[in-house]
């Protein structure tokens, strides 16, 4: 069974309710018979160790179709999984297991210690004497001098996402088979990862921890280079009513700048929300830690639905290249302008 929260500041109370409520589904969950299990997920690391990333959940039975095929995956099932707070989870890590805690969300993120060969290297989680998860971390190389950010909502996938009504579709209607990637983006990378063999790809989110499997199932779908996943919780914090996604992806930005001071980053966004304003304070702050910044162009209708545009009209403080394309291909275009890109057959 999953422990008590431990104590700390004063929570506000709405994250006081929304713990007891998930804890309220957690006993009826349990009631019924149903088990806690771990959604793991892509992490990283370095060579002498993992950030390991996951989420503790009882997740509802799937009811299939006649002839037994399951019905299309719509969204609100990600949401409808009871997250398990503060429940043990053991990381197995090369032969070596680990204890680690769930936070109140059922989130896992914990850095472990473990000495691995760079590349995809395999580790498992279970929760409560469950069968293993196993998921994978990209290690980084000492002598790796590129890694690729990429932003999902609206650069890789059609989302709209910040007009609340079509978030709400996209979130918990919409079949995951009818998402749509951008056009050209999977082209992007993959061609960016050919060119720099063993670079890390990381998409960087405000997306929630519920959308991870179905984002997993998405890129894999649509040939997307494989990468770790840094989404964020969208519950609400001791002293707001939900979290900054903004503040997600800066912090991440700048631990990737602090966990690894050799690799040079290729930051991919969009202007329909705050990447380019994101990006130009990151790389005025670390310019040594970009190589360039490829930033993607809603079309006007897109911009409508994702509540306006963000761009910010001069980079010339980020020292860097920095690209805009409405599309992957031309992105690609601008970057082999640029000489980011090998346009050499």
């Amino acid at each position: 069974m999953s422990g008590a929260p431990p104590s700390g500041p004063k929570v506000l109370w709405l994250a006081r309710w929304e713990y007891r409520f998930h804890a309220w589904r957690e006993r009826r969950a349990r009631a019924r018979g149903q088990k806690p299990t771990v959604a793991a997920f892509p992490g990283y690391g370095g060579e002498d160790w993992v950030r390991v990333l996951g989420r503790v959940l009882i997740v509802p039975p799937l009811r299939s179709r006649r002839g037994g095929e399951f019905a299309g995956v719509r969204g609100w099932r990600s949401f409808a999984s009871v997250p398990v707070g503060f429940a043990q989870v053991t990381v197995t890590i090369d032969g070596v297991s680990h204890e680690v805690v769930a936070d109140r969300g059922g989130v896992i993120d914990t850095v472990l210690p473990a000495r691995q060969a760079p590349g995809w290297q395999p580790l498992t989680m279970s929760v409560e004497g469950s069968d293993p998860v196993e998921t994978r971390a990209f290690v980084v190389g000492k002598d790796t001098s590129f890694g690729i950010v990429c932003d999902v909502d609206d650069t890789v996938m059609v989302t709209a996402l910040p007009r609340p009504l079509v978030a709400a579709w996209n979130s918990f209607v919409l079949d995951e088979h009818a998402r749509q990637p951008v056009p050209g983006m999977a082209v992007l990378l993959e061609r960016l990862v050919r060119d720099h063999p063993g670079s890390p790809v990381v998409y960087l989110s405000t997306g929630a921890w519920n959308v991870a499997p179905t984002l997993v199932r998405f890129l894999r779908r649509h040939l997307f280079p494989p990468g770790a996943l840094l989404l964020t919780d969208w519950g609400p914090t001791h002293d707001r009513w939900f979290r900054s996604g903004r503040a997600h992806k800066s912090e991440n930005l700048r631990r990737l700048a602090r966990e690894f001071p050799h690799v040079k980053w290729m930051l991919i966004g969009d202007d329909g929300q705050h990447d380019d304003d994101l990006y130009t304070a990151f790389t005025s702050d670390f310019p040594d830690h970009v190589t360039a910044v490829a930033i993607r162009q809603l079309s006007a209708a897109e911009a409508v639905l994702a509540g306006g545009r963000t761009a910010v009209n001069d980079h010339s403080a980020a020292r860097v290249p920095w690209v805009t394309g409405p599309d992957g291909a031309e992105l690609l275009e601008r970057l082999a302008d640029v000489g980011v890109v090998d346009v050499t057959p």
